[in-house]
């Protein structure tokens, strides 16, 4: 199996290469070609050099070519998946279920047209409000979800007129090498670019004089540091960062009705979700009841590796992550923390860490004041909403929110007080390709995903017109 870079539409070789670890063995499975410094100046010449005719090409034939892609990779959607599983450790079904949303969100995205605004002036004139596009986008992509996320990062730039040169995490970049493959052979060459690397690629896209934007999701340090390495050029950017989303369950909640909704926002993806549930305050009158449910249906799921097709959840992707996870549960222990279900890694090969549901943690404690993007749970007590509510709020964090109770109204009007992007009402992590996305306080800049989302990738032009224009 060998992958390469896809540079001016064409295949780009390279010297150097480096391991790909599948996660269910913690070894290596395949090899992937290592960019260089030389290799992105190539690629961001190539977008630069195929801007001029793919911003001139009408919105409805770039939105065709883009369908186009969207029908090649459902032809493709089995293979790529299986790849997907092996780099990720998702199970299959599931990998097929992220290439299914990612040509969802290619469609519906191909849909967006910007709008032309018109304001009419007291003398006759008339002012047009038009957007264009701004030129290269650089993407960085994470290893959580890293087709989907490239979807959702790249086909709006191309919608919009723009040009990309795309860089998938090391840990996972096979999947998305196959599928810029599979885009080349609808859109023109260069149009879209992908190089491989680590720190030295991200970085160099975030310093590149002829990239005019960036859009990263990952980590708020990683965020941090392109805004340094953007500022050389004022790099517009777009940057969806680390959350810690609270969920708040008041008193009048029905268990039964959510706690398998709770579960599954917090666990999915092995609870490796941007925005998945990462800490539950629980009101005293409730909280051994829902914790011990949570607990039940954490034992009960199937974790093991992506191609058994009973397996539920898959491993934590790499090495790193997963003694991180180790860690914070270690620490949650010596906290004094109480494991109703999991919290010790599983016997054998491979970065499995068991579905865990930790209880007697507080705010203070690292597993709740730390984004653990894993699969362990805190659970938190509390008597008072006001004072709950300054606890959730209180971090650097702010993606999402969810409040959960019988009375919408009541739940609604906290839910608004939550410092978070976007605030759900008895669910959690429910996105929608036409609804924007991002977060509040350092979980971001900027938004995702339906037209709000678009104009990220566009510029404002003002046309003033003379009366009788």
């Amino acid at each position: 199996m060998t992958f390469q870079l896809t540079i001016g539409g064409r295949e780009s070789p390279c010297v150097e290469t480096f391991a790909v670890i599948d996660p269910a063995t913690g070894r290596e499975f395949a090899q992937c070609p290592l960019a260089t410094v030389e290799h992105l100046d190539h690629a961001v010449a190539a977008a630069r050099a195929a801007f001029p005719a793919w911003s001139a090409l009408p919105i409805d034939q770039r939105a065709a070519l883009l369908n186009s892609f969207a029908e090649a990779l459902a032809a493709e959607c089995d293979d790529l998946a299986a790849l997907l599983s092996r780099e990720q450790g998702k199970p299959v079904r599931s990998a097929v279920g992220e290439i299914q949303g990612s040509i969802y969100w290619i469609r519906t995205t191909a849909g967006f047209r910007p709008p032309v605004e018109r304001i009419d002036q007291p003398d006759g004139g008339r002012i047009e409000i038009h957007r264009r596009p701004l030129g290269v986008v650089g993407s960085i992509t994470p290893w959580n979800f890293p087709v989907m996320i490239a979807i959702w990062h790249v086909i709006p730039a191309l919608l919009a007129g723009n040009t990309v040169v795309l860089k998938p995490s090391p840990n996972t970049p096979l999947a998305t090498l196959r599928m810029v493959e599979i885009a080349n052979r609808h859109l023109p060459a260069g149009v879209w670019n992908v190089v491989t690397g680590d720190v030295e690629i991200g970085s160099g896209i975030a310093r590149h004089p002829d990239i005019n934007k960036v859009v990263f999701t990952g980590s708020t340090p990683t965020g941090r540091a392109i805004m340094r390495d953007g500022a050389g050029n004022l790099k517009r950017l777009t940057l969806e960062l680390g959350g810690n989303d609270a969920a708040i369950v008041l008193p009048d909640a029905d268990v039964d009705t959510i706690a398998p909704q709770i579960f599954a926002h917090a666990f999915g993806n092995s609870g490796q979700i941007c925005a998945a549930i990462k800490r539950v305050y629980i009101h005293d009158s409730l909280h051994d009841a829902l914790a011990e449910r949570l607990a039940t249906l954490a034992a009960a799921a199937k974790v093991g590796p992506g191609d058994d097709p009973d397996t539920q959840y898959g491993p934590v992707q790499n090495r790193r992550q997963y003694d991180y996870v180790r860690a914070l549960a270690e620490d949650a222990r010596k906290q004094g923390g109480r494991f109703l279900a999991g919290g010790e890694p599983l016997a054998g090969d491979g970065y499995f860490f068991p579905l865990s549901v930790v209880v007697d943690v507080t705010d203070g404690n690292r597993i709740v004041d730390e984004e653990q993007f894993g699969p362990v749970l805190p659970i938190i007590r509390y008597s008072d909403v006001e004072d709950v509510l300054a606890r959730a709020n209180a971090g650097e964090n702010g993606l999402g929110g969810s409040v959960w109770s019988a009375d919408v109204g009541r739940a609604a009007a906290l839910a608004q007080r939550l410092e978070c992007g976007t605030a759900w009402v008895n669910h959690h992590a429910k996105i929608s390709p036409d609804i924007p996305f991002g977060g509040a306080k350092q979980s971001g800049i900027g938004v995702e995903f339906g037209l709000h989302g678009l104009d990220e990738y566009l510029q404002l032009q003002t046309v003033r017109l003379p009366a009788g224009a």
